[in-house]
């Protein structure tokens, strides 16, 4: 019988197509099931009610699709602390921050009664517009938190704005330490809405629905502070240590529905030693009790703050 190569080319193509197709007819099925589970998966994830430490994966989605985010830092200070003011400058005007990403640090404090500080304020605010000056007597625990979120609304009510003109706003302390690049992190994957953001009181804890979180340093979504704004609940409770006064607003007024324990991305600074603290780390938020400036030096020198200082003739810094 003679040999004909066409014949067996005709053999093996039959067989190999039917085997093409049949890989196709899997890989539809495959796909199809792919994405009835990843839609299960985000129908149960949406039903989370709650994430409470920053070790685990937060699993609550957020609100919008495109990757801008615009924070507000108010850092609750003196007006007599110009040095201070100068040095935090220094310290977040030269962090980086994620392109898309809008971080305003503001220094807040309450009406001028100086003469000296109606000079030298205002010297501050014309050349840096870093400042604002909250209509209110200063304190630290007779309504000034209060006045700083409940004035937002109205002072960044701007119709050529975006809409909130911030996704997120935080009161801080202003011998806190904030890792700029690291927030944004942690804020990615959470709500844009009825978000209460921070390190849970007290230190042991880690459920931000028990207490409150610490004044060091906190955070809520905008929305919050428009309620703040119009509710009459925090108008009858002012006076008290104002980071727990702001969890009973929290609380009584039923908000803060997602919340997001920080711990132990945000602490004390490690010394003295205390059940809220511990070394510093690389997976940091904030330090907190930075009293003097040794503990800031030792902490920006642990983050290695100078590392893209560029090299010069002008100077040399070994």
């Amino acid at each position: 019988m003679k040999y004909s190569p066409r014949s067996d080319g005709r053999k093996f193509i039959i067989p190999s197509f039917l085997f093409i197709v049949a890989l196709c007819v899997l890989a539809f099925i495959n796909e199809v099931r792919f994405d009835s589970f990843l839609s299960f998966g985000r129908c149960a994830l949406s039903n989370v009610p709650r994430n409470s430490s920053s070790l685990e994966t937060p699993v609550l989605s957020s609100s919008s699709d495109d990757d801008e985010i615009r924070i507000l830092i108010g850092i609750l200070t003196l007006p007599d602390q110009y040095p201070r003011r100068h040095f935090l400058r220094m310290i977040y005007g030269t962090q980086d921050v994620p392109a898309g990403v809008k971080i305003d640090v503001k220094f807040v404090f309450c009406n001028l009664t100086k003469e000296d500080q109606k000079v030298l304020v205002a010297l501050e605010i014309m050349r840096y517009d870093d400042i604002i000056i909250l209509n209110c007597n200063e304190n630290m625990n007779k309504g000034k938190t209060y006045t700083y979120f409940s004035s937002l609304p109205d002072l960044f009510n701007e119709t050529d704005a975006p809409n909130p003109p911030y996704h997120y706003v935080m009161k801080a302390d202003d011998d806190t330490y904030i890792r700029q690049e690291s927030l944004v992190a942690s804020l990615r994957p959470l709500p844009r809405e009825d978000l209460y953001y921070g390190y849970v009181i007290p230190c042991p804890s880690m459920d931000p629905f028990v207490h409150y979180m610490s004044g060091m340093g906190y955070l809520v979504s905008w929305d919050i502070a428009v309620w703040l704004k119009d509710s009459e609940i925090p108008k009858k409770h002012l006076e008290g240590p104002e980071d727990k006064v702001f969890g009973d607003w929290i609380r009584e007024g039923r908000r803060g529905k997602n919340r997001f324990n920080a711990k132990w991305s945000m602490y004390n600074f490690p010394e003295p030693p205390t059940r809220c603290t511990h070394e510093l780390w690389p997976d940091t938020i904030a330090v907190h009790l930075l009293k003097n400036q040794e503990k800031w030096i030792r902490t920006l020198n642990y983050f290695n703050v100078t590392s893209n200082l560029k090299p010069s003739k002008l100077y040399h810094i070994p």
